[in-house]
């Protein structure tokens, strides 16, 4: 009898191979993606994501069973992950619903994948929960914050059958123009800060180039688009490229940020995981520092896909949820979008709605304060997404207290458009509280004072701003109840500059309007 004797490498493979088996066999047979389209845009779309998230999943479960540790690249995707098996499982009735029409041949080929597509995001959700809680506890010290904040709808974590007739089909709103019903905005309450410290409307900008007063560690242009006025800066999208306003200081610990959003070819086919990520944070470099906190604005149409809100600090993750809100409709119609920082207080809104209003958000406002863009999810050259008048500002103050204790306010929050007397919808909540002081005091008379920056002629001017001026007492009068015989208005076009006419920022301190008292 010859005796083999065992070599070195035999042996590491032997042993490697009973612990991949030994993994193996500790795991849940592997769900086997399908190998086909179904030609169903949102199906094809729900399948591919939902298996892109399992595969990975899948893999960091072999990793955790052969006692290999996790890095943070894989801890961050995990966090993540939960946020996007909420979203992709509060989609499937929407993905169901788009199986009406279709023919019975290609419904149960849908019927059959999206079948293992909702197994594949049951499976992630319980293994990403018990990998994150197998973290070390210095890591973990908020883990139950992450068990409150993410739930699979029922039709997922208890029923692992597509039903025929879905119980719930979340719609989207009707499509509605605000500029044609502002009756919905006498409530809302967003007041921009009143000291300005960046502006950007790209007006100075060449059209192709990257604008002026940017950064970025990738690519974007300024562009004219033929269903909006003016110029608007593109994003790109890819992973790590980050978007700075050049803000060279730290922002206070007060602040208000706004600007305006446009889209183009977003539709049925557009990821879930296609977003705008709007972060905070301790530096202003392309990457995320110890301290940040960011909330996304969502782009997928085939669902009901809610806004992310994440904070965290050199020692945890204290909150990362999804907040429930369907602004698909929103995101199509060139919405306004509205933040608010008070201290560590985080509030967002879009267009008219306050979708976001998390008390205890920003961990250290000494130290966070430098706002950064990115893009992900969406495809290149066929979504595209745009912003226009960024404009960062100081305060957010009440002007109610400082109406009564000064006797004027001025106010550069009172938005019109370009060359016209129609008011923004998102300028009422500082009309709004104006319609409170008056309210309260029903002795108190007050002068509405118009002003331009100095585009145009001063005759055009002082027309303009008189008429803008009038537009706000109408407001006040139609919306608010104010009578007509307590207010009276004039315009000083551009004779009264309190910034530099010749930059976008002067121009934009320079349109505003004051209240006096008379």
């Amino acid at each position: 009898m010859i005796k083999i004797k065992s070599k070195p490498y035999q042996t590491t493979i032997f042993a490697l191979f009973f612990i991949l088996n030994h993994c193996i066999q500790a795991q849940t047979k592997k769900i086997k993606r399908p190998s086909s389209s179904v030609g169903v845009a949102s199906t094809d779309t729900f399948v591919k994501e939902s298996f892109d998230i399992y595969d990975k999943v899948y893999l960091y479960e072999t990793y955790a069973q052969s006692d290999t540790p996790l890095d943070d690249s894989a801890i961050d995707f995990l966090e993540d992950a939960l946020n996007d098996v909420t979203n992709l499982s509060a989609s499937a009735p929407n993905v169901i619903s788009d199986l009406d029409g279709q023919g019975a041949l290609k419904q149960a080929k849908a019927t059959l994948q999206i079948n293992k597509a909702k197994k594949a995001l049951k499976y992630s959700l319980v293994t990403i929960k018990e990998l994150l809680a197998g973290r070390s506890d210095d890591e973990t010290s908020e883990s139950t914050e992450i068990d409150n904040a993410k739930e699979v709808s029922n039709d997922i974590q208890n029923d692992p059958q597509v039903e025929e007739s879905p119980t719930q089909i979340i719609e989207p709103p009707e499509d509605t123009n605000a500029s044609d019903n502002l009756e919905i905005y006498s409530k809302f309450d967003f007041v921009p800060g009143d000291k300005l410290i960046f502006f950007d409307d790209f007006y100075q900008d060449f059209i192709g180039d990257f604008p002026s007063k940017w950064n970025t560690n990738g690519s974007g242009e300024v562009v004219k688009l033929s269903k909006a006025e003016g110029n608007w800066f593109e994003f790109k999208p890819g992973y790590g490229i980050i978007y700075l306003p050049l803000v060279s200081e730290k922002l206070p610990e007060e602040y208000t940020i706004e600007f305006d959003l446009f889209t183009e070819g977003l539709g049925k086919k557009t990821s879930s995981t296609a977003r705008l990520y709007i972060t905070l944070d301790d530096n202003n470099g392309f990457s995320n520092g110890k301290a940040y906190t960011y909330a996304t604005i969502p782009f997928g149409q085939y669902g009901a896909f809610g806004i992310q809100v994440r904070n965290t600090d050199p020692e945890a993750t204290k909150i990362n949820a999804t907040v429930t809100a369907d602004i698909r409709k929103a995101v199509v119609n060139n919405p306004h979008i509205s933040i608010a920082v008070n201290q560590k207080r985080f509030r967002m809104w879009i267009n008219e709605k306050k979708y976001v209003d998390v008390p205890q958000f920003i961990f250290d406002p000494s130290k966070i304060g430098f706002l950064k863009f990115n893009l992900l999810g969406t495809k290149d050259g066929e979504e595209r997404i745009f912003i226009q008048n960024l404009k960062i500002a100081e305060g957010g103050i009440d002007l109610r207290k400082k109406l009564m204790s000064e006797g004027r306010v001025s106010t550069n929050g009172i938005l019109f458009d370009s060359g016209s007397a129609n008011i923004k919808p998102q300028s009422y909540g500082i009309i709004r509280q104006i319609s409170q002081v008056l309210s309260q005091d029903e002795d108190l008379r007050l002068n509405i004072i118009g002003h331009t920056d100095a585009d145009g002629s001063n005759e055009s001017n002082l027309s303009l701003s008189k008429a803008r001026a009038d537009a706000v007492k109408n407001a006040l009068v139609e919306i608010y109840n104010i009578a007509s015989n307590r207010l009276q208005t004039e315009g000083k076009g551009e004779s009264e500059p309190v910034g530099d006419n010749t930059s976008s920022d002067g121009k934009a301190q320079n349109r505003r309007v004051e209240f006096v008292k008379i």
